[in-house]
């Protein structure tokens, strides 16, 4: 995978910009769970299989998204074939700015993948062919700017006051501390920050320390978990046993076991559900409302 920072005019707004080429998935897997991150993506595939998600593990079908999709945020993880990879480039948005992009509440994207047609029209499919137009990776990462940046031209900042408590939230703040601060009553803190983040902020803030976690046990796989827990900022051991289970659905022990080839990506090893007929095919999910 290709990864680095956006364009500088870009910054604000972009976290960073990525291209990956289509790589066998490990021995056994042919889906895999995505851990969240809080953050909103947007994402164009190659040539190949749309993306397809299934609705937990039990869902012997999955339904597709299409080939250039809005990933919303998640507290918790989706389940997705990888049985046919394919070439992907995409961007991961600061938060606060998926409303100026797409136009809709970040909240509307909330716990789903969206077909960008949904939100761009005509203009997704001709933005796939831009970017796929390019020959090289890092091509097609300047193209994605240029698209990025042609939708960006004269934007607001985010909220002061959601800016502000992000940044308190990030550092180990309490919400009710974060919400004081940006002087506004509790309930209409939590509101501007679900519509621009599409999370609560104890919400936001769970991800953001599981993230921490799996940034250090990336960087230090052989971090005993209670220094990881504690390090993290969580009550006890158990309680962090808990949250992890929560957002990956496997033990700290079990995640460490697998074949992890990305701290976000956990393939699933065990053999998947039959389909229902041999005629099932996978179905499309209308976007919702």
């Amino acid at each position: 995978m290709t990864a680095r920072p956006p364009h500088p005019a870009l910054r604000p707004f972009v976290r960073v910009i990525w291209a990956s080429s289509a790589t066998a998935p490990p021995a056994g897997a042919t889906r895999e769970r995505m851990l969240p991150t809080g953050t909103v993506h947007v994402v164009f595939r190659g040539d190949g299989a749309p993306l397809r998600l299934f609705d937990g593990l039990g869902d012997p079908v999955g339904y597709t998204v299409g080939h250039a999709m809005v990933g919303g945020p998640r507290a918790g993880y989706y389940v997705r074939d990888i049985s046919d990879p394919a070439d992907s480039v995409g961007a991961v948005l600061e938060p606060g700015v998926a409303p100026l992009l797409f136009g809709v509440s970040a909240e509307a994207l909330a716990d789903r993948h969206v077909a960008l047609e949904a939100l761009w029209g005509a203009d997704a499919d001709r933005a796939r062919t831009q970017i796929l137009s390019a020959r090289s990776p890092e091509a097609r990462l300047i193209a994605l700017e240029q698209i990025l940046r042609a939708r960006l031209p004269m934007v607001r900042g985010v909220h002061p006051a959601i800016a502000a408590g992000l940044g308190q939230l990030r550092a180990g703040a309490a919400v009710a501390e974060a919400a004081l601060a940006s002087g506004y009553s509790h309930r209409r803190f939590i509101a501007l920050f679900r519509e621009a983040i599409g999370l609560t902020p104890k919400t936001y803030a769970r991800v953001q320390r599981f993230g921490r976690v799996l940034g250090r046990l990336a960087a230090d796989p052989r971090t005993p978990w209670l220094d990881l827990a504690l390090d993290a900022g969580y009550s006890d051991q158990p309680h962090f046993v808990h949250e992890f289970r929560a957002f990956t659905g496997v033990t700290p022990n079990a995640y460490r076991a697998l074949p992890i080839r990305d701290a976000h990506h956990v393939p699933i090893l065990e053999p998947a559900p039959e389909p229902v007929s041999a005629s099932a095919a996978p179905r499309s999910r209308p976007p919702r409302g």
